[in-house]
């Protein structure tokens, strides 16, 4: 378990005046990034609609947005209040005192979602907002900070759930499902954070072996790894929106990053990846060359039903084709996959997100549990299949 570093908070000295601090995720993750921002000393105070609250300093925020991996950003909340009418909106993000948090010179971007019968039009608030921000910074310095709608150096969430209205800072800017890693990808790579979220799901002991036979461009198997190894999820990426701010502490962030695991000599158990692609497996190599895990993990070209199960137990996470954007003949692979696991995969948890009932149903084998989660856009079900040596009853009766 990773603790927070102790380090005094030149950013929040008032340490009984913490920050609100919103991490949001994917539908369905929310429990795993619970269970992981508890794992890194930090408290839960609320379980939303994808998303986590917790507390903590800016340091934290830095803190969070390295070392998370079910998390897509990090917001700050900056301000809270009702509103009984439109003209209201305006009036109240006026009052925050937005030239604290960021200099006239950063370009800014107002994104979000609106739950709220005050509004005609979906993108009027973000409008109204804006505005608001430029027009504090009139009355302030004098001038107005630049709008950048595509690749903003701050972006300001606005979430509206009726007449109730929060104002927050996003910290990461660009999601953090952008690692920094991905060299190559292939036509329907898996999401970085929906992967974590899948792995952590499966109840993976980062001990025992870990397969994937369809890796397509390493994602999962990638993000096993640095689980296993300790390593940062952010680990190789180079911005995040908080660098903007005008309160950044360049001695903190250097002292956080310091602090993290980055390097390794061995993983503690065997990771592997295969997939019938060549292409694929050149993409997983290359994806793998600049990581410190990277020539730790096991790659092959091979169909997935000639993949052998090593003889100590572990667990098998994949993302087979489904016919939505990758043609497949979804029966007949989901027929061989079933065979498969069951010939070849005895003692271990096998794990499928598809979104293939018609898949699911060739596979032949009952779930132990089923999840509704997305991959993209894709609504998806993640099923755990258990492969009994022998038969059912006499694993139950030993």
């Amino acid at each position: 378990m990773k603790n927070r570093i102790n380090t005094p908070d030149t950013l929040n000295k008032d340490t009984e005046d913490k920050l609100i601090i919103t991490l949001k995720t994917f539908y369905g993750l929310e429990e795993v990034l619970a269970e992981e921002l508890e794992e890194l000393g930090f408290p839960v105070t609320a379980k939303l609609n994808r998303a986590i609250q917790t507390e903590g300093t800016w340091q934290d925020v830095y803190f969070l947005n390295l070392h998370l991996r079910c998390a897509i950003s990090v917001l700050v909340q900056v301000a809270q209040f009702t509103i009984r009418e439109e003209d209201d909106l305006y009036k109240k993000a006026l009052r925050v005192k937005w030239p604290d948090y960021f200099d006239v010179s950063k370009s800014i971007a107002v994104r979000g979602a609106v739950f709220s019968d005050f509004f005609k039009h979906s993108q009027f608030p973000f409008l109204v907002v804006k505005d608001a921000i430029a027009d504090a910074f009139r009355k302030e310095v004098g001038e107005r900070p630049d709008v950048n709608l595509k690749t903003p150096q701050v972006v300001i969430d606005l979430y509206i759930n009726k007449n109730q209205v929060t104002l927050s800072l996003n910290s990461s800017g660009m999601p953090l499902f952008q690692r920094g890693y991905r060299q190559s990808a292939g036509e329907a790579p898996l999401n970085e954070v929906v992967a974590a979220g899948l792995i952590r799901l499966s109840g993976w002991d980062k001990k025992s072996p870990f397969i994937d036979p369809f890796c397509g461009s390493g994602t999962l198997i990638i993000e096993a790894a640095l689980m296993a190894a300790g390593i940062p999820a952010l680990a190789e990426r180079q911005h995040f929106a908080f660098k903007n701010f005008r309160h950044f502490d360049t001695d903190i962030w250097e002292r956080i990053q310091q602090e993290a695991q980055k390097r390794i000599t061995s993983l503690p158990c065997l990771i592997k990846g295969s997939d019938v692609s060549e292409e694929m497996i050149l993409k997983t190599r290359r994806n793998l060359r600049g990581l410190p895990i990277g020539r730790f993990v096991e790659t092959a070209v091979c169909s997935f039903d000639e993949v052998n199960a090593p003889d100590e137990k572990g667990v098998v996470v994949t993302n087979p084709p489904y016919g939505e954007r990758l043609s497949a003949d979804v029966e007949e692979l989901y027929a061989g996959i079933g065979s498969w696991m069951k010939h070849e995969m005895a003692g271990y948890a096998c794990w499928v997100i598809s979104s293939s009932e018609q898949g699911f149903k060739s596979i032949g084998l009952k779930p132990d549990r089923k999840l509704k989660l997305f991959n993209g856009d894709i609504e998806c079900s993640f099923r755990k299949f258990s492969v009994y040596e022998g038969s059912k009853k006499r694993k139950d009766e030993e």
